[in-house]
């Protein structure tokens, strides 16, 4: 992966990380798993993109199943920015 100028969370994934220590830690393991290139719960045609888009350099969209629901972790085209979201926040 490329090196992100920034990492960013919405506040409703800040928030929750204040109120759930838990979550924070888990929220951890999904970013290692980001890094490693582990795109989570998409299916094997959008996994493909991504590892596709990291050489063009177009967006990349990953998806994990959380003990808060389901976030995603999205890289801007360019690669600059990435952003930890709930799914319902897209």
């Amino acid at each position: 992966m490329h090196k992100n100028e920034g990492c960013y969370t919405t506040k409703e994934i800040n928030e929750a990380m204040k109120k759930t220590p838990e979550f924070a830690i888990e929220l951890l393991t999904v970013m290692l798993r980001y890094w490693k290139k582990d795109w989570g719960d998409l299916c094997e045609e959008d996994k493909k993109l991504n590892d596709l888009s990291l050489k063009t350099k177009d967006r990349i969209l990953a998806a994990y199943n959380t003990s808060q629901g389901r976030v995603y972790v999205i890289t801007d085209a360019g690669h600059e920015i990435t952003t930890v979201l709930f799914a319902h926040e897209y």
